[in-house]
């Protein structure tokens, strides 16, 4: 099984990939960068080029994901991803969020199919001799019957792998994937499959295995969010410790602390990580301590107060056995 780390905007860039992947990157097969929005003539801004420089990435494995609905600008950046070295880029149609489908990029590019089609003739006619380009895609925008449509759609190209996270656009995050619409891609596809959605603990996992042994790539992204170590637990290693995700703060810290020159930006950046790592901790009936904590770092203003109160909390409460994002 493949199994890939996921995007997030605004939080896995490569100061994330890099500090992630020397403490938990084994058993991790790719980084998806979070997504690029190609310009004119395929440029981009600087801190997404930064992003994807080699440079910033030694040693770890990551394929640029792709946000366009634009064929000039999308083959543009892919002749600048050659010229870095990149064999793969990942297109996403899948992000549900409103400042991106209003302009008909992420899965708001899947309510025009007439015109996804023509994109994706430019772009493997001009590109799929030189990169191999794999595909992020949800459902549907608002119901799970545009499905089928949209992988016939996907079935005239050769996509390198299927990324399917099994909602629609309108779902946004909500309930439960539609593992019956996944399995109509595993019928139906012609094109290799990756499934993402939902795998919070190695019991998700293997549940999913039992169940599509058949599929062999598994993207997984607010599990590892939650749990930076869910990757070495799937795949028989030890569960993560009190000490190594207070180590691996540490080290987000103080490597955003040289990225962005701010301590106030630092403590703003560690508390959004703190969204997903609050699901890591025991909750106890009595003291209610992790919840007591989790709201003293939001209200921190200071970055000393901060990292005071964040210290209590790993010393003072315990790490789950299974640890499940509830967001």
């Amino acid at each position: 099984m493949q199994l890939y780390f996921a995007p997030l905007e605004g939080i896995t860039g490569f100061t994330y990939r890099n500090i992630h992947h020397e403490f938990f990157g084994e058993g991790i097969d790719t980084y998806f960068t979070p997504f690029i929005v190609p310009t004119g003539g395929g440029f981009t801004k600087n801190r997404s080029m930064k992003d994807i420089l080699p440079e910033n990435n030694v040693g770890v494995p990551i394929v640029p994901q792709l946000l366009s609905n634009n064929a000039e600008d999308f083959t543009g950046l892919v002749k600048i991803l050659l010229d870095l070295g990149y064999e793969e880029v990942n297109l996403n149609l899948g992000c549900p969020y409103q400042t991106v489908v209003s302009k008909g990029r992420g899965s708001g590019f899947l309510g025009r199919l007439d015109d996804l089609e023509r994109f994706f003739d430019t772009i493997f006619e001009s590109c799929n001799d030189k990169i191999a380009i794999s595909v992020k895609t949800r459902l549907g925008l608002e119901r799970d019957e545009e499905w089928a449509g949209i992988l016939d759609l996907y079935n005239k190209y050769p996509i390198k792998e299927l990324t399917v996270h099994a909602r629609t656009r309108k779902e946004f995050y909500k309930g439960t994937p539609n593992m019956e619409a996944f399995a109509y891609a595993v019928a139906n596809s012609k094109n290799p499959l990756c499934y993402n959605g939902d795998i919070f603990t190695k019991s998700d996992y293997h549940k999913f295995r039992e169940n599509f042994p058949q599929t062999e790539s598994m993207m997984i992204g607010r599990g590892l969010l939650t749990n930076p170590a869910l990757v070495r637990e799937i795949k028989g290693g030890p569960a993560i410790t009190k000490e190594e995700i207070m180590a691996f703060h540490d080290k987000l810290y103080e490597e955003f602390l040289v990225l962005f020159q701010s301590e106030t930006n630092t403590m703003f950046k560690m508390k959004e990580l703190w969204n997903y790592w609050q699901y890591l901790f025991v909750e106890t009936e009595n003291s209610k301590a992790v919840s007591k904590y989790i709201k003293q770092i939001r209200k921190a203003q200071r970055a000393a107060d901060y990292l005071s109160v964040a210290r209590m909390l790993f010393t003072m409460c315990d790490i789950k056995e299974e640890a499940r994002f509830e967001g």
